[in-house]
């Protein structure tokens, strides 16, 4: 039923009508790009609302990153300009202060600081140049908290917070982008593993699971129901005392 060549107009028209609404006729539109779908989607997105000289795409590898010049492609396909900030040393130097306090790091710390770190660099841009930051998140990451607080959560806008990772591969094609942009394997580009190895289960089965409550897999059903009750925080205002 997911119909995407309305779905990419009805956005197009969204972005047109925020950045009229929250912006300037020069503000820019921010992108962390990683080559995945979703980044690639927003920026296209992003593009055909505002016009190539108002999107502005920002690479942030961590140290050495194996698939960064699929960002870099991702920008010439687009002819978007974009600039590449390293958070390598930014995040070593973090580490190393805390270490200094005796604290010890953990997975927890380590898998979610660089996505904080990098939120904090698109916002510094965006400060500079005069910028609303595109939260590029969808609804299956987001359904069972696979995002970081304050991190790639965080944003202005968010095109895509509603559609599932099936529906916005959809998108990607009706707009244009190359199958290895659509359909490259999502990873966070921090821990090594892709998103469905961290998971434990695919985006087929989390969106069919979304969309029709379907899953046939009892197993994998109370693994999704666990992970979205647990992460309500993630997606809930601040809890604020009232007097």
């Amino acid at each position: 039923m997911f119909n995407a060549k309305t779905v990419k107009q009805q956005l197009v028209e969204w972005i047109k009508d925020y950045f009229k609404t929250n912006a300037c006729s020069q503000t820019k539109a921010i992108i962390g790009i990683s080559g995945g779908k979703d980044s690639s989607v927003v920026a296209a997105l992003c593009k055909e609302a505002l016009g190539k000289e108002r999107v502005l795409g920002v690479l942030m590898p961590q140290g050495e990153q194996w698939d960064i010049d699929v960002a870099r492609a991702l920008c010439e396909e687009l002819d978007i300009p974009c600039i590449e900030v390293n958070i390598g040393n930014p995040t070593l130097s973090l580490y190393d202060e805390i270490a200094k306090t005796g604290l010890k790091l953990n997975d927890n710390a380590t898998s979610n600081t660089p996505a904080r770190i990098r939120m904090t660099t698109l916002y510094a841009v965006s400060a500079i140049v005069g910028g609303r930051v595109a939260n590029t998140c969808n609804l299956s990451e987001s359904w069972v908290g696979y995002s970081t607080k304050f991190g790639d959560a965080a944003g202005d806008f968010s095109p895509l917070s509603q559609l599932t990772v099936s529906e916005i591969k959809l998108l990607g094609k009706e707009l244009g982008l190359a199958h290895k942009f659509t359909d490259k394997t999502p990873e966070d580009g921090l821990s090594g593993k892709t998103d469905e190895e961290n998971l434990g289960f695919s985006y087929d089965v989390l969106d069919k699971y979304i969309r029709e409550k379907v899953c046939e897999d009892t197993r994998l059903k109370n693994e999704i129901d666990r992970r979205h009750e647990m992460s309500f925080h993630k997606s809930a205002a601040i809890p604020s005392f009232k007097v």
